[in-house]
């Protein structure tokens, strides 16, 4: 089962930003369309209250709404995988728990950010939540936001001692430790970049594929580099790293997912919304962004 699973996940797997209404609400209606832009755009599965879907601003109770409405609008036509990681261990358990119950593909968890917990500590945290579900868990590990490196180390004991933690995204700007992860675990294991100009470096060392906030904006170009590669189109992946580089940028000029949000309101896909203490990108930024998109072709 594990193994069958393993095999689909791979690809760009988008990370789509959580729509606001005017008011506030979690809008499902425009998460649903957004959702089904991606699968048309050639995505090749779907997560939700990642990074990019701000979970920090969420409620709980509106991450299980978030999850329901993404694996429904999915249909099971792409795996999908959200992410159930929090800075509380229970409320991890709990959302990890509720994933499995709903059908998700896997979950995605998140090191603990804020609390900065030593490795033996993070270690009994995975651990313990892996052993809780039968599906497959994919850790993720982004030190610029959580204040504390999974090390090479902590990552291999887990892969030993829990079959079902079969990856990781790793939002980690050293490409050494990356490797590391790689050589470490195995070329089986499931390796995803969450940096944006790794994404390609990852394809080439054995990455499964990537879990790209820029997929949130050119998702069929994104789907198109990692099939390329796969195709053994290697030029041509080539090509689209650096095509896709002036977007990458411009979307980081400031934390993520504000640009990507400012960005598809631009796009006329959604209303550019981010819940406080967060707010959209400055004037300035926002007059980078769409000459930008013009470029693309996007707006």
């Amino acid at each position: 089962m594990l193994t069958e699973i393993k095999q689909q996940l791979k690809g760009s797997i988008a990370p789509v930003i959580t729509p606001f209404t005017k008011t506030g609400d979690v809008d499902l209606e425009k998460m649903s369309a957004l959702i089904q832009w991606q699968l048309e755009s050639g995505s090749h599965g779907i997560s939700v209250t990642g990074t990019s879907g701000e979970p920090s601003s969420l409620t709980t109770e509106e991450r299980i709404r978030v999850m329901e409405n993404a694996i429904r609008t999915v249909n099971s036509r792409v795996p999908v995988i959200p992410a159930t990681g929090s800075t509380n261990h229970q409320e991890t358990m709990y959302l990890t728990k509720c994933a499995q119950d709903m059908g998700a593909t896997a979950v995605m968890v998140i090191v603990p950010y804020y609390n900065r917990p030593n490795q033996h500590a993070l270690y009994k945290h995975f651990k313990t939540v892996a052993d809780s579900v039968d599906i497959p868990v994919i850790i993720y590990n982004i030190p610029g936001r959580t204040a504390v490196n999974l090390e090479v180390e902590t990552i291999g004991r887990l892969v030993d001692d829990c079959p079902n933690i079969v990856g990781a995204k790793e939002s980690n700007k050293d490409f050494e430790h990356i490797n590391r992860v790689m050589h470490r675990c195995g070329q089986d294991f499931l390796l995803f970049s969450g940096i944006e100009l790794l994404c390609y470096p990852m394809l080439t060392i054995g990455g499964a594929g990537s879990i790209s906030a820029t997929a949130n904006v050119a998702p069929a170009q994104v789907a198109e580099m990692h099939n390329a590669w796969f195709e053994g189109d290697r030029d041509r992946a080539l090509q689209l790293h650096y095509e896709l580089m002036p977007l990458n940028d411009v979307l980081f000029k400031d934390t993520n997912p504000a640009p990507v949000k400012a960005a598809l309101g631009m796009m006329n896909k959604i209303d550019p919304i981010l819940r406080m203490p967060m707010d959209i990108p400055s004037e300035e930024l926002q007059k980078e962004i769409r000459p930008t998109l013009e470029g693309y072709g996007m707006i």
